[in-house]
This record gives C-alpha cells, sequence and structure tokens, in this order.
C-alpha cells in the first residue's frame, strides 16, 4: 500500500478537524452573548438540558455514525455496493424506533427530570424544546455514517457547519426574545429566575433549527448521490445478498457496543451533575447557588475544553473507516502505523490547548466573558486543563478497540474508569468539600483511568505499543516552550495596550511558537505535512522560513 493512500485518511480527517473547529468557534462566538443574555443562572438551566439531551443522543444517535460508516466502509471495501445500501435503510429503521421513543421519553418526562432527578425545576421549558431534536440527529446520524463509509467526510463538514451557522443565529434571538417573555410571565423574586429558564429554552431553539437545516441539506446531497450510487450497485460483484435479518443483527451487534461504550464515556457529564446538585442541596447551599456554579462550569470551561476535544471525535471519525479498510486489506503495522499517526496529530492539538488553559485561561476567558466574573471558570481551566490530553487520547484509543471489532473492552473500561470516577467525585464533595472543582478534578481520573486501560487492551489484542517521543514529549517541550514566551508576551503587552489586546497578540504568538518548536524538534515530518490540505504550499512556505531543509 503506498504512502499516500495509507494517509489519505488523514486529508479527510484533517478536514472534519477543520471543520471541527471552525463550528467550535462559531459555537463559542454565539455563546458569548447568549451566555450574556442568559446569565450563570439560565447557563445553569441551559447546561443541564444538555446533559439530558446528550445522554439521549448517546442511547439513539451518537453510535451511528461510527456504526454505519464501519459497516459501509467494510462493504464497499469489497465491492459491496447492494449491501451497504441495506446497512444504511436498516440504519434509518433503527433511528425512527429508537429517536421517536426516546424523543417521546424525553418530550413527556420532562417535568419529572427536571424536578425530582436535577432538582432544577425550571429547566423543564428548555428540555421541552429540545427532545423533538433527539428524533433529528438520529437520521443526521445516518447520513453521516453512511457518507463516511465512503471514505468522504466533505458531507459532514458541510452539514455541520451549515448546522452550526443556523444554530448561531437561532439561538441568539430565541434567547433575547424569551428572555423578556419569561420575565413578563411573573412578578416579584421569581422575575428573574424565569427569565432565565425562558432565555434557556430560547437558546435550544437554535440546535432544533439548525439541525433540521443540516437535515434538509444531507437529504438533498444523498438524492443527487443516489444516482450514481445505482450504477454502483449494478456492477457489483457479489452474488450473495444479506438478509435483512442479518443485517438488523449485525447492526445491533455493532451498535449495542458502541452506545454502551459511548453513554458509559459520556454519561459521567449527567451523573456529575446530578451528584453535585443533590451534594449541594444536602449540604444546604441555595438553589440559585449551585445552578450558578454549575453554568459557569458548562458556560465558561466545557464551552472551552469542548473546542479541542471536538477536533479529536473529527480525527477519530475519519480514522474508523480507513482503519476498517486497512484490517481488510492490510497489515498489522499499517494498522500500528495509523493509530500511531491519529494519536500524534490528536496530541499535537491537544497538548498546547491544555497549556494555553493552564497559563492563560483567565486572560482568555476575560476576553471572550467580559460582562461575567471568570475567577472560578479560570480556577475550573488551571485544574481541569490537563484532563482535554487524556480525553483526547482516550477518544482515539475508543475507536482503534472499536475499528478492529474489539467492541467490548470500551464498554468495560469506560464503565471501569465511571465507577472510579464517581467514588473519587463523591469522596471530593463531601469529605473535601471542594465544590464545582470536584467535577474537573474528578474528570481528570476518569479520562487517564480510560487511557491506561485502553492502552493495556490495544497491547493484547494487536500488539500495539504507543509510542512517547514524538507523540507527547516533543509536544510537550513545544507546549511549554511555548507558554513560557506567551506568558511573557502578554505581561509585557498588557502595560502599554491594556489586558484584552495583550492576550490576543499572546495567543497569537503562542500559536506560531509553538508549531515553530514542533517543526524544529521534528516532531512532523515534511510528507506527513504534504497529506494535510494545502500541505504542499505549507511545505513550501517553511523552507522559505527555513523551518524545513
Amino acid at each position: 500500500m503506498s504512502k499516500k493512500k495509507e494517509n489519505s485518511f488523514l486529508m479527510q480527517g484533517a478536514i472534519l478537524a477543520a471543520t471541527a473547529l471552525i463550528t467550535k468557534i462559531i459555537g463559542l462566538a454565539y455563546r458569548i452573548p447568549v451566555t450574556n443574555i442568559m446569565g450563570a443562572e439560565g447557563n445553569g438551566y441551559y447546561g443541564m438540558v444538555f446533559q439530558v439531551y446528550n445522554l439521549a443522543l448517546m442511547l439513539t444517535s451518537y453510535s451511528l455514525p461510527t456504526a454505519v460508516s464501519k459497516l459501509v466502509s467494510a462493504r464497499v471495501a469489497t465491492g459491496q455496493y447492494r449491501n451497504a445500501y441495506r446497512v444504511f435503510r436498516g440504519a434509518m429503521t433503527f433511528a425512527i424506533i429508537a429517536g421517536g421513543i426516546v424523543t417521546a421519553i424525553v418530550f413527556f418526562g420532562a417535568g419529572f427530570i427536571a424536578t425530582d432527578i436535577m432538582k432544577m425545576d425550571l429547566s423543564v421549558y428548555a428540555l421541552r424544546v429540545l427532545a423533538p431534536c433527539i428524533l433529528v440527529v438520529a437520521f443526521l446520524g445516518v447520513f453521516r455514517g453512511f457518507f463516511q463509509g465512503f471514505g468522504t467526510m466533505i458531507p459532514t463538514a458541510v452539514s455541520q457547519t451549515v448546522e452550526q451557522i443556523i444554530n448561531a443565529i437561532v439561538s441568539i434571538v430565541g434567547a433575547y426574545m424569551l428572555l423578556k417573555v419569561g420575565q413578563n410571565s411573573v412578578s416579584g423574586a421569581d422575575k428573574k429566575s424565569y427569565g432565565a429558564a425562558y432565555a434557556a429554552a430560547g437558546a435550544t431553539l437554535g440546535t432544533v433549527a439548525g439541525a433540521l437545516a443540516a437535515l434538509v441539506f444531507l437529504i438533498l446531497l444523498f438524492c443527487v448521490f443516489r444516482k450514481g450510487f445505482k450504477k454502483q450497485m449494478k456492477h457489483d460483484t457479489e452474488h450473495r445478498t444479506e438478509s435483512g435479518k442479518h443485517i438488523a443483527k449485525v447492526l445491533l451487534f455493532t451498535i449495542a457496543p458502541v452506545i454502551l461504550s459511548a453513554t458509559v464515556y459520556n454519561i459521567s457529564n449527567l451523573l456529575d451533575q446530578a451528584v453535585f446538585t443533590n451534594a449541594m442541596a444536602a449540604q444546604g447551599m441555595p438553589k440559585k447557588e449551585y445552578t450558578e456554579l454549575l453554568g459557569m462550569f458548562s458556560g465558561q470551561y466545557d464551552t472551552i475544553t469542548n473546542i479541542p476535544l471536538s477536533v479529536a471525535s473529527a480525527l477519530a471519525a475519519s480514522f474508523m473507516p480507513s482503519l476498517v479498510a486497512t484490517i481488510q486489506t492490510g497489515s498489522r503495522k499499517e494498522i500500528h502505523n495509523k493509530i500511531d499517526l491519529v494519536s500524534r496529530f490528536n496530541m499535537i492539538i491537544a497538548i498546547p490547548c491544555a497549556a494555553a488553559f493552564i497559563t492563560l485561561g483567565k486572560p482568555i476567558l476575560d476576553l471572550l466573558y467580559f460582562t461575567q466574573d471568570n475567577t472560578i471558570p479560570a480556577m475550573l481551566l488551571k485544574i481541569g486543563g490537563i484532563s482535554v490530553v487524556f480525553f483526547c487520547l482516550s477518544t482515539v484509543t475508543n475507536a482503534a478497540l472499536q475499528g478492529m471489532d474489539h467492541m467490548s473492552q470500551p464498554v468495560k473500561n469506560a464503565a471501569i474508569s465511571l465507577v472510579i470516577h464517581l467514588v473519587a467525585l463523591y469522596i471530593m464533595l463531601v469529605a473535601f468539600h471542594w465544590n464545582i472543582y470536584s467535577i474537573v478534578a474528578s474528570k481528570i481520573i476518569f479520562a487517564a483511568a480510560i487511557c491506561v486501560l485502553n492502552d493495556r487492551d490495544l497491547r493484547k489484542c494487536s500488539g500495539y505499543v504507543q509510542e512517547y517521543r514524538k507523540t507527547f514529549i516533543i509536544p510537550g517541550i513545544s507546549a511549554i516552550i511555548m507558554s513560557i514566551v506567551a506568558l511573557g508576551v502578554h505581561l509585557v503587552f498588557e502595560l502599554f495596550v491594556g489586558p484584552h489586546i495583550a492576550t490576543v497578540i499572546a495567543v497569537l504568538v503562542a500559536i506560531a511558537v509553538y508549531f515553530v518548536a514542533l517543526i524544529l524538534l521534528k516532531g512532523v515530518t515534511e510528507a506527513e505535512i504534504k497529506t494535510l490540505p494545502m500541505g504542499t504550499k505549507i511545505v513550501g512556505l517553511f523552507k522559505k522560513l527555513h523551518l524545513l531543509r
């Protein structure tokens, strides 16, 4: 297999990662005015609702792009186009059934979830608005997985961009308009709380509208793609047509472990908030106060840290079909090379982000959320910044194990890590009284435990041994150099141009210093840079700057 073909998935991964980064920047941009409109209390309701929503997606659609792309790519690699289409149809049936059931449960059970489980009764409005989006995203997952199974990430990338743009516009307008509706619906002491709750519901309208827009785009694209796909099915050389029963069985045995793994992996956020709110209520903290703390956690900390995590998820999404195809036709060495490559590019992004959160967290938050008191969120970033590295790495190792058909290991490892995490969280909340800081501290333990357990299983099932020098050491040294320079630049420029402009300059300098250090320390090769979008032009620029020979 040629080097170009072996690394072609990296181009697709880079496209999807770049899109994820763009959409997260759009998300960050619109969350700033939305956060300012809703306030800390509204962010608390908004954050809680999205934890429930994310859990619902785990059960219905989160697994679909991964499972569908895995099954479709395995069939496309051997020319089984008719069977690939049958996988698509079977997955769509699953989306309708699972998405419809969970949507109904969340919509009609919103009052019980908000009041009895989460102890935040006013979040019921946002929860009901968001419920129909569960079904829409289930359909989105099938379409995206189908296109990814053909090795193209562009439909997913474009649909995500469309989704986020519509989301941003409608969220801001919805939050602003419903804030006033909520404030006018009651009088007295509850006026502010109802305004915040209605504003959170308005912000969730953007999520629904964005998902619908993305679905319409993918449906239209699929109609165009289907004409050429029908020709491929006519030339299908596979005489064995998989029955509907067989497809359903294969889908179930592929989707179920991914659902279990993703649910256990991501349910920690919902459990964290449930444990935290109940513990704080038991300790006598007013509901408004712990709601605001959760608002800071979800509105500022989570929004910032999710940017590098979205890049990791994008690389893992492109990695899965490529790994499956390599397993079908390649050698163990080629499999190891792909895991190494995606791990390295993941850490090249995750490690400097973690370093920036630890060293420049407060200035960055003050720049973005200038109307908020960012003291607590900044401390959350200092404590929890390192968790970004572990979460990004665990995303890749999960995808590697699933791609090699070791579907149960990620489930088992996430479950073990979740138990460790919850015990640590309980001790930190009850014994140490670390308050909101308990959540981020216990998340470090959770993500690190998954990494250790996944690494052990990868070694056992495939003989894979994690490379350290170019994956961790060189990016780590480059990030330390970057942090020292960035802090110095910020301190100097703050004296002359103020903190906000100093932060912008420090971040730009940090990016430049990091990549210069990474290249000089030979953290990436010229051949690897060329596999990226516009890679040849980037190499030419680096050679003119004498960074590459």
